[in-house]
């Protein structure tokens, strides 16, 4: 990739979707008319070094300027913030439903514990949210203040060359992972995650009762489901490191795309130990299957084809990306 190309995605990439094409496209044609008709990689270097710093050429672009976090340290910021924030939010959601699950006496209808847990849960939200938000803004404004930055995250004070772009390696749009496919990865892992260690509280069928909707018939059988703990731990560990991996590296590459594929073929071999086991269903749901005509067989097929299906789409749109 040219060292024109490579400064446009440096600077563009700092900038909201909407406007990076235009930016980007107005950008080439600047720099090209600031080039002699047939110019060498010396005269691009000398037109880039005038135009400067990608980082605080991007934050003129903006509608508003960053008072008080620097142009040199503001993406990293605001990618943090994507990333950091649904994170602990879901965190706190999911600590506040296993709290209301382990502590359910049954005083209470499965309704009112639900809209106990949406009221709870978005005040829960809206807390950890201002809590990270004020105290990763006070981080980055302390390094922004005391000139930390510079040592660890950015190029601050020092001259800007364009030979510092032959060093950043040119990621395609389609190719990049962005932060918050990496944070749906960490929140959906969250999610059934929990949903199998408080399954037989809360997947089931619910009926009306004198206390609204109760759960009357769950549908696995908990001590059959909770044996194959290890396994479940092996999948949820895979699935945090090859997160950790997608945010580490940024992009689609074929290391990362196997990797991906270990991971879904190790789940959906998991899947399959799991939901084979006859005694896995509670005995009640399985009458229930029985009495509308339902077998074990076709719904352990269903799952099985859907989990399959999924992980098979997964599998290819990351090998595509990495061709790319």
């Amino acid at each position: 990739m040219n060292l024109i190309e490579l400064y446009i995605q440096e600077v563009t990439r700092r900038l909201p979707e909407k406007s990076r094409k235009d930016i980007g496209l107005e950008l080439q044609s600047t720099i090209e008319d600031m080039l002699p008709e047939d110019f060498t990689e010396e005269d691009v270097k000398e037109e880039l070094k005038k135009l400067g710093n990608p980082a605080v050429l991007a934050s003129g672009y903006r509608d508003r300027p960053q008072y008080l976090i620097g142009p040199e340290i503001y993406d990293i910021y605001i990618s943090l913030l994507k990333m950091v924030l649904p994170i602990a939010i879901t965190i706190s959601v999911m600590a506040l439903v296993a709290e209301k699950v382990m502590g359910y006496s049954g005083n209470e209808s499965v309704m009112q514990v639900i809209l106990s847990v949406i009221g709870k849960g978005i005040w829960n939200a809206i807390s950890t949210g201002m809590q990270v938000f004020f105290w990763i803004t006070l981080v980055f404004a302390i390094l922004e203040r005391t000139g930390i930055a510079q040592y660890s995250m950015t190029t601050r004070r020092k001259e800007w060359k364009p030979e510092v772009l032959k060093d950043i390696p040119y990621v395609p749009k389609k190719k990049a992972i962005t932060r918050w496919e990496v944070s749906g990865s960490v929140i959906w892992t969250a999610i059934w995650g929990s949903l199998y260690y408080y399954a037989s509280n809360l997947v089931g069928v619910y009926r009306s009762g004198d206390n609204g909707l109760e759960l009357t018939t769950p549908v696995f059988n908990e001590h059959v489901l909770h044996s194959y703990w290890p396994l479940v731990v092996i999948a949820i560990l895979l699935e945090l490191l090859l997160a950790i991996s997608k945010f580490r590296i940024g992009k689609w590459t074929m290391r990362l795309a196997f990797f991906n594929l270990s991971t879904q073929f190790i789940a959906f071999v998991i899947l399959i130990i799991i939901f084979t086991n006859n005694q896995i269903f509670a005995t009640a749901f399985m009458d229930l299957l029985s009495i509308v005509s339902v077998g074990q067989k076709e719904l352990i097929g269903a799952v099985i084809i859907i989990f399959g299906i999924s992980a098979a789409i997964d599998v290819f749109s990351g090998f595509r990306k990495a061709r790319i």
